[in-house]
């Protein structure tokens, strides 16, 4: 691969300070890239946000935008998904994936990909959330998180946001840059390598695809269990697989049918 590191560093322009970093003594600023990512983003209430909301928001839409053309919800904690769905509506998406894991999900930042509607927002108000982003507000469901006068709104097209092709991170003396992970996943058959003597059911290659998608945003070792479009139990960042398996696989009590 050949990077341009032009594109990297050029336009890079100072957004405002951040109350503090990841802890309370550590000063942190908000750097962008203009027209890009949450540039854009229209905060319609609550509080400022935090150096760890905008890492979480960053994980937040990069996972949902991986359910462009239906209606997807992805809860982030901790920059990991604890529940992701897709569904018949949004609402649908938004239950389902907090009803992945309600105890994970507390204080957590979803991530919708179409409106948020007074269904929405009464299920959104039943427990602590940071942060929702979403690409549209309607008015009553503006009025019924107004109660939650500290939860932070942002109005953002999720799908649409211009993404850099980079990831760039900081290390000691320098930073590191690789290709963003964004080669598609599908059920087209032919893009698979089947290992197993029994081959997967569609379902299971559906079910398989939705995994794909958002296991690639868990951090490693990463463990992924999914059933019907849902996550069901998630299993992350431990230093060794056996591990998230165990917190993946026991996430849940009914797992039968399940792909992992």
């Amino acid at each position: 691969m050949t990077l341009n590191f032009s594109d990297i560093s050029k336009g890079i322009e100072f957004k405002q300070s951040l109350r503090y970093g990841e802890n309370p003594h550590q000063k942190a600023a908000w750097f962008t890239f203009p027209e890009q990512g949450l540039t854009d983003a229209k905060q319609l209430q609550g509080k400022e946000l935090s150096y760890n909301n905008l890492i979480d928001l960053d994980a937040a839409i990069s996972t949902v935008q991986e359910f462009a053309g239906q209606p997807g919800c992805v809860v982030i904690k901790h920059t990991n998904p604890c529940g992701a769905a897709i569904g018949d509506s949004q609402y649908d998406a938004l239950v389902r994936a907090l009803d992945a894991d309600r105890i994970s999900c507390f204080g957590g930042i979803i991530a919708l990909n179409g409106i948020v509607d007074s269904a929405c927002a009464g299920e959104i108000v039943k427990s602590f959330y940071e942060c929702i982003v979403a690409p549209y507000f309607d008015e009553e469901a503006r009025t019924i998180l107004s109660a939650k006068k500290n939860l932070r709104l942002l109005e953002l097209d999720v799908n649409g946001i211009k993404v850099s092709e980079y990831n760039v991170r900081s290390i000691l003396g320098g930073i590191v840059v690789q290709e963003r992970d964004n080669v598609p996943v599908t059920t087209a058959t032919s893009d698979w390598k089947f290992v197993t003597e029994r081959q997967p059911s569609m379902q299971e290659v559906v079910d398989l695809t939705f995994a794909w998608k958002v296991v690639r945003h868990v951090r490693s070792n990463a463990i992924l269990i999914a059933k019907n479009g849902a996550t069901i139990g998630v299993g992350a960042g431990q230093m060794n697989r056996v591990g998230s398996a165990d917190i993946a696989l026991t996430a849940q009590d009914n797992i039968d049918g399940a792909v992992l």
